[in-house]
């Protein structure tokens, strides 16, 4: 491996230090002698696989647990066992992976709650609002301090979060997937905002399975495997695919690699917007002059017409809020049409349900695994179930033993950690729960797929693994309509890719005529 690896602690000033610590879940232990040193001035990538017990000790930094056992110093000061307000009070902020607002507030509200400005006995609206938007102009992370959180996209959502930890005057800032629903210009604006942090002494934990993430703006990575730390090493001449073997112990084969240049030939080819006509022979699902509201009731997509084919995948990029979710939320019946046509193998979706979208062979992986895809409280094996209870049911009632049986083969299949069918899914790491919900949508027979965000919050192990799954349903003559604002996995799947800004699609390419640099002006609204 090019990295240069290291078991010391570094030189100078640490603004954190864990020490060898335990932390247990009932029967399952999450960190076993974990340890972690970052200097002042440092952005620091913390990489594992899912379940390896990344945030999990970060909690632990941020106050949110207290370990059973080792130590944990701020700034020089044992801090072990205190609480989430002391570590906001003594400037370690943490950004969650799944977020912690209040959707019946604003994005102002969110931002200052607990802390708010106060015009005598009052809380000063106007000057949380004015206050929100220079920080929005400062950070580069834009978003309206007087929406609504519950209106909001995932990705502004997370800007939300992102936002709140700087207000609070964060100088130690943990972010555990930041960019899980940024687009590419977001990350590198977000990138300024943390370089900036450490240029002017602050320290960042960054925890990422975006291994060109982790290359691109980190300083020094520690790797965590079965909830301890096994490696640390300096990120300059190292690459993604060290990176992932040192996480997962074997080469990976990513697919992430990014495109060449773009070929003439079959760009002068392609179309630059969705081709009208009768539908084609091979189309298994199409969507013919669609008309949504969001749920502001603004218009959310205008008049969008497009096919997915059996054996084709159409990769949908862009930046999230662009009409993305509410277009999946219609195909899935989760959402009313205001005019249109959808259509699965011939037959047409008005009218049916969830369920009997189901039973017609459309599966659908949610883009918010916590509103959508979970009942975190369910076991495991219950979620595996969700929306196909009937096909696990008897005179008697629910076939437990059925259930269990199922549940034990998709867990090995999709290789759920822990385990456990019978654990909650709230006590699974991000990752794992997603591994649920794709085990749940791709371990049943279905004829179209809507993919959306498929490998959010998941290791390079498991990507590799769902993604191997998403081309053999490719393969085996199934349409998926892939959703995603990493790009670069839309273009390591898809075989055409669309572009949605603004409710439609303005452009439709084939994959090989197809760049990063091609598809940006498109995302970003800067190309016709």
């Amino acid at each position: 491996m090019n990295a240069v690896l290291s078991t010391d602690a570094p030189s100078g000033p640490l603004a954190i230090d864990i020490q060898n610590v335990v932390k247990t879940f009932g029967g399952v232990v999450a960190n076993r002698d974990a340890s972690l040193q970052v200097p002042h001035g440092e952005i620091h990538a913390l990489v594992g696989e899912n379940g390896a017990g990344k945030s999990t000790l970060m909690r632990v930094l941020a106050g949110m647990y207290a370990p059973d056992a080792g130590r944990v110093r701020v700034n020089g000061q044992d801090v072990t066992g205190w609480k989430t307000t002391e570590a906001i009070a003594a400037g370690v902020g943490m950004v969650h992976q799944h977020f912690m607002l209040v959707p019946t507030l604003t994005v102002a509200e969110n931002v200052v709650l607990g802390i708010e400005p106060r015009a005598g006995w009052q809380v000063d609206l106007p000057r949380a609002v004015r206050e929100v938007e220079a920080l929005c102009r400062k950070c580069g992370l834009h978003v309206d301090p007087e929406a609504l959180v519950a209106d909001l996209s995932v990705g502004e959502a997370q800007r939300v979060e992102i936002l709140k930890a700087l207000y609070r005057g964060a100088r130690v800032l943990i972010l555990d997937e930041p960019t899980a629903v940024l687009s590419p210009p977001e990350v590198q604006e977000l990138w300024t905002v943390l370089r900036a942090l450490r240029d002017d002494g602050g320290t960042v934990v960054l925890i990422t399975h975006k291994l060109d993430e982790v290359i691109d703006v980190s300083d020094t990575i520690t790797v965590m495997r079965a909830g301890a730390t096994v490696s640390r090493f300096a990120t300059a001449g190292t690459t993604p695919r060290d990176i992932a073997r040192a996480m997962v112990g074997r080469d990976v084969n990513l697919h992430l690699d990014a495109l060449g240049a773009v070929d003439a030939a079959a760009l002068s080819t392609a179309s630059a917007a969705p081709t009208a006509g009768a539908p084609r022979r091979d189309a298994r699902l199409v969507v013919h002059n669609l008309h949504l509201r969001s749920d502001r009731g603004t218009p959310a997509v205008s008049d969008l017409s497009f096919e997915v084919a059996g054996g084709e995948i159409l990769g949908v990029a862009g930046v999230e809020g662009n009409g993305q979710t509410e277009l999946l939320e219609a195909i899935a019946g989760l959402r009313p049409l205001q005019q249109g046509r959808i259509e699965l193998d011939a037959r047409l979706l008005s009218g049916l349900s969830v369920r009997q979208r189901a039973d017609a062979g459309l599966s659908h992986i949610p883009e918010d695994r916590h509103r959508r895809g979970l009942v975190l409280d369910y076991s495991i094996a219950d979620n595996l179930i969700l929306g196909q209870q009937h096909r696990f049911t008897t005179r008697a009632g629910l076939d437990q033993a059925h259930i269990q049986r199922h549940a034990a083969e998709q867990v090995a299949r999709f290789d759920i950690r822990p385990p456990l069918p019978a654990l909650p899914a709230r006590a699974l790491s991000g990752g794992n729960q997603q591994k649920i919900v794709i085990a749940r949508e791709m371990g049943r027979d279905f004829g179209v797929l809507l993919a959306a965000q498929p490998t959010r919050g998941v290791d390079v192990g498991a990507i590799e693994f769902i993604h191997a799954q998403l081309r053999a349903a490719r393969d085996a003559g199934k349409a998926i309509l892939l959703i995603s604002a990493d790009l670069s996995e839309v273009l390591a799947l898809a075989d055409r890719v669309a572009v949605m800004y603004r409710g439609r699609f303005v452009t439709v390419l084939p994959r090989q005529a197809c760049s990063a640099e091609l598809l940006g002006p498109y995302m970003t609204g800067a190309a016709a």
